[in-house]
């Protein structure tokens, strides 16, 4: 896996300060890994388990290691929510006193 640096003048462009755009882009990529995540829960839930129902590792399921492979070779979610940043696709907007008393 090739490191690849982000230039954070683009970052800063999206974001009054780096900090800022990297709590949105957190934010961002928690909510994509709570999405990939049930994703992968439902699919692995609708396959037919085989044999005995305890938890050992001896024996393998290949429909499950077939899930399991495909959600690996996905973007992890903090590329992905760090590149919708960039491209200007997570919109934010700061709490104001009037929305935190509703």
């Amino acid at each position: 896996m090739q490191i690849q640096p982000v230039d954070l003048r683009k970052i800063d462009e999206q974001a009054s300060n780096v900090y800022e755009a990297i709590i949105v882009s957190a934010k961002e990529a928690r909510r994509i890994n709570e999405e990939q995540r049930l994703e992968y829960n439902l699919q692995v839930n609708t396959i037919p388990s085989k044999g005995l129902e305890d938890d050992s590792e001896d024996m393998d399921n290949p429909d499950q290691l077939k899930v399991s492979l495909e959600f690996e070779k996905r973007p992890k979610p903090h590329l992905q929510a760090l590149n919708e940043l960039l491209d200007g696709k997570i919109e934010f907007r700061y709490k104001t006193k009037d929305t935190n008393e509703r």
